[in-house]
């Protein structure tokens, strides 16, 4: 994964953070939901990604938190 797809990923996983608190704000479960999947779908990526480099040895991998969320 390239330094644009890591970016890529980030982004979507902020605008999907992002969609999901206007949805809890304003009542609209739809946008709730969808930007609940926005957000997992990059947090999938980024952790499988994550998980490549260290298989590879060419990184460390990120501590977690008990809901398996990135600390740091």
């Amino acid at each position: 994964m390239s330094f644009i797809d890591k970016a890529k990923a980030k982004a979507e996983e902020l605008l999907g953070r992002a969609e999901e608190v206007y949805g809890q704000s304003h009542g609209d479960a739809a946008a709730q939901v969808a930007g609940e999947a926005h957000r997992l779908e990059a947090e999938v990526e980024l952790e499988e990604e994550r998980a490549q480099e260290a298989a590879r040895g060419s990184g460390t991998p990120r501590p977690t938190d008990e809901d398996g969320r990135t600390v740091g």
